[in-house]
């Protein structure tokens, strides 16, 4: 049966919006020390990557009309880590050309820098494109069973980047951009899920793109999923850093 565009699209962005890991492992307690938590009244919304003292990169549509809470130094974010350092987010800026869709990118400002410490640190942008068949990670504490289950700990799942082609040609409705990069787990229903959206895909040690959107069903290898490609705004990027 034939689906329109407008449903599949709110299908896809209510899928993963607010995405978590399924089918991953625990990541070793902060080992992943970039990764930043986004929370609403103390309760985990999106994921985030720490990439200056006083900046987070993450999805447009994490975007909310309130001010963030923002984790940093968590592994658990239910336990009492002396690690943990606590923000706000003072200003959230999504990219100008953010349509629902595509240029699903942000930057929150925080209300003050970061301590730098070795369960708190920056993670480099990958300025050049992401080859096909990549092995790559990502990481949230998104949900783990696509059934509203929350982790005790952050997850992290492998992913491997699939050809643009491949990917536009599952998706069929969706346009999959230039901008965008797809990846799958090595399993079926294996890849983030609600809750990890705005949190990186890391390949090589930097950040190469931004948790945008999956299927209805997370992990579902005949919908990709699919994350904002850094390298194709880090022009942006480097102009909002610099003017803040």
């Amino acid at each position: 049966m034939a689906v329109s565009f407008a449903l599949l699209l709110f299908f896809v962005l209510n899928g993963a919006d607010g995405s978590l890991i399924v089918g991953g492992r625990d990541a070793a307690p902060h080992s992943r020390p970039y990764m930043a938590s986004l929370q609403v009244r103390g309760q985990q919304n999106c994921g985030g990557a720490l990439v200056r003292e006083d900046f987070v990169l993450t999805a447009a549509h994490c975007a909310i009309p309130m001010s963030y809470s923002v984790v940093l130094g968590a592994d658990s974010l239910s336990g009492n880590e002396p690690t943990k350092q606590e923000f706000r987010s003072v200003k959230s800026i999504p990219h100008p050309s953010y349509d629902g869709h595509s240029n699903d990118i942000m930057l929150l400002k925080l209300d003050r820098r970061a301590q730098l410490t070795k369960e708190v640190q920056l993670i480099s942008l990958k300025t050049d494109r992401v080859r096909t068949a990549s092995q790559c990670i990502t990481a949230g504490w998104g949900d783990v069973g696509d059934n509203n289950t929350l982790p005790n700990r952050l997850q992290e799942v492998n992913v491997t980047i699939l050809p643009q082609l491949t990917c536009g040609r599952r998706w069929r409705l969706v346009p999959i951009t230039r901008s965008m990069v797809c990846g799958v787990g090595a399993r079926v229903f294996q890849g983030f899920c609600s809750g990890d959206s705005g949190g990186p895909l890391v390949c090589d040690g930097a950040a190469a793109g931004v948790v945008s959107f999956s299927g209805r069903r997370c992990g579902d290898p005949r919908f990709p999923d699919v994350y904002t490609r850094v390298s194709s705004f880090s022009e942006w990027i480097t102009s909002v850093l610099n003017n803040n």
